[in-house]
Formats: structure tokens, sequence, C-alpha cells
């Protein structure tokens, strides 16, 4: 499976870290993240939630994994970009929930808040997760409400920028 990762600098260490864990199971995997070998600045989380769901939309990469210090900004972020669906998940029962019944596409977690082990248990399991709702109606339906709340919000602000 081809997978994006981004981290900002409170998240580095441990992308690179679960890019190792990837690449030994046999992903490919696109680093968006800030790597302090490579120099520059550090971006805020957002510019790296950005490129990673942008990567997703475009079907550059088939599912995300981002890391800052707690994971909430940068899933807040990524969740910004339309038909994109981010969770923060700090165990492995949620990554892999939110891939079933939700259909996301990309996780999050915080450097702050899980240890390696943990990291790596929580991508695997959302990796070896399959949405439901391709043959649940339960969860298309589930789907398609979130995706009209998406579609209605994004009526409403073009309407009010013209």
């Amino acid at each position: 499976m081809r997978i994006g990762i981004g981290s900002d600098a409170s998240g580095s260490e441990l992308k690179s870290l679960v890019i190792t864990h990837l690449r030994e199971q046999g992903h490919d995997v696109v680093d968006y993240g800030f790597t302090p070998e490579t120099g520059g600045e550090a971006e805020y989380s957002a510019t790296y939630a950005r490129e990673v769901a942008h990567a997703i939309r475009d079907e550059t990469v088939e599912r995300g994994v981002l890391i800052c210090g707690t994971g909430i900004g940068i899933s807040i972020s990524a969740n910004k970009v339309r038909g994109i669906r981010a969770a923060v998940c700090s165990e492995p029962f949620t990554a892999r929930h939110t891939r079933e019944n939700n259909g996301s596409q990309i996780i999050a977690f915080g450097a702050f808040v899980v240890g390696p082990e943990m990291a790596t248990s929580i991508v695997d399991a959302f990796l070896g997760a399959t949405f439901k709702g391709e043959s649940d109606p339960e969860f298309v339906g589930r789907f398609n409400k979130i995706a009209a709340i998406e579609n209605e919000e994004l009526a409403a602000s073009e309407a009010a920028a013209s």
C-alpha cells in the first residue's frame, strides 16, 4: 500500500520510526513531513496535514498518517480538505473503528501522547481495517450523511462569498 505520512517538528522522531516500521512491512511510504536533516524551518502542522490530505484526494497515496504533539491540530487541519476524513487515535481500537465505520483515510496521533510501540500498533490496526460501508447499508447511510453536511457547508460558503 502507498501511504503518505506527515508531521511537524514535534512528531518528526516518531514519524521516522513509523516510516521504518511501514517499510519493513513492504509499504511504499511518501514522507510529507518535517525532517530535521533537510534543514529549513519547521512549519505548523497544518502545512503537513494539507499535503497528506491533498495526496489522498488526488489518489497519489491510499492512506495517510499524521503526527504532531497531540494529533489534534494536525487532524483538524486535514479535515478542512474537502472529502477527507481524519481521526485522532490514541490506541488501536479507535484506529480500526474509524476506518471500518467511518471510512477515514487518515489517522493522526500525538508524539506527546503515544510511544513508538503504541504508534505502530495504531498504524497496523488502521491499515488492517476495511471500510464496511461498501457492503453494509447502515455504514453507507452514515457516510452519506457526513458527505451531505460537507456539501451543504460548501454550498453555504460559496453563497456567502458571492
